[in-house]
């Protein structure tokens, strides 16, 4: 069973650490029945009219666990609120969103993160669609709430955002084998424009960055063709912000 935990606003514009970095320390917080499964940051719609801290992302834990004593689930709900309230900082409205494989409020979680990613929600919109799950807000305006249920529905969904924990994801060199990835559970995607196959012993030159994306529910990380037997992966640590590396 996969359970999704949902973080959002946990920081200042100030901070040394965003809430991709807070989501990424709950692992220490699982209970030993659980293990963490993975942690994707979700982009969320970009407007004048929407505060945010730097540029309006959520994340959500995924947990996978064999244990579907519904005790789990308030288990980790009272971990996840002890760890956002513990490590969200002065000044920010943090927002907190648990749900889980099967919950029948999920299909409107869902829908309501592919609203977020393209025009602006409120509040009520993200207590509406999470009835029935939990969903919180911890200080502040409590508007991370609106980010930390969009982030549960648009992993569940399984077709957006990027991994930033995922595996030994940070231990990778900058060039890599596709059958390492592979092995992994890293699918590498050409993305070039006859779509051909990597050969399980390609390079594949990461700049230092392997963020997969979350394709059909697993890390897919999309690659393009630059010459025989390389390839190097799409995207990269922003250049104008400097506090991107740590904040993440």
């Amino acid at each position: 069973m996969f359970i999704y935990i949902g973080f959002d606003d946990t920081d200042t514009p100030d901070a040394d650490r965003g809430t991709g970095k807070l989501a990424r320390w709950f692992e220490a917080e699982l209970p030993p029945t659980c293990r963490l499964w993975g942690v994707v940051r979700q982009q969320l719609f970009l407007d004048d009219a929407i505060p945010y801290t730097s540029h309006n992302s959520s994340a959500c834990v995924v947990v996978e666990s064999s244990d579907h004593n519904p005790s789990l689930i308030d288990d980790l709900t009272l971990r996840a609120i002890g760890h956002i309230e513990r490590l969200s900082l002065p000044g920010s409205d943090p927002g907190l969103c648990l749900s889980y494989e099967g919950h029948p409020t999920l299909s409107k979680l869902i829908s309501f993160g592919r609203e977020c990613a393209t025009r602006i929600v409120t509040q009520k919109d993200a207590l509406q669609a999470a009835l029935g799950a939990h969903l919180s807000g911890h200080g502040g305006t409590h508007n991370g709430i609106i980010g930390a249920a969009a982030a549960v529905g648009l992993t569940a969904y399984g077709w957006c955002g990027r991994f930033i924990e995922f595996g030994k994801l940070r231990d990778f060199p900058e060039e890599v084998t596709v059958s390492e990835l592979e092995r992994a559970g890293i699918t590498v995607v050409s993305i070039d424009r006859d779509a051909t196959v990597p050969d399980p012993e390609d390079l594949v030159n990461t700049n230092g960055w392997l963020r997969p994306r979350l394709w059909g529910g697993k890390p897919g990380l999309p690659v393009n063709s630059k010459g025989k037997n390389l390839w190097v992966t799409l995207g990269g640590k922003r250049k104008t912000d400097k506090g991107e590396k740590r904040r993440e």
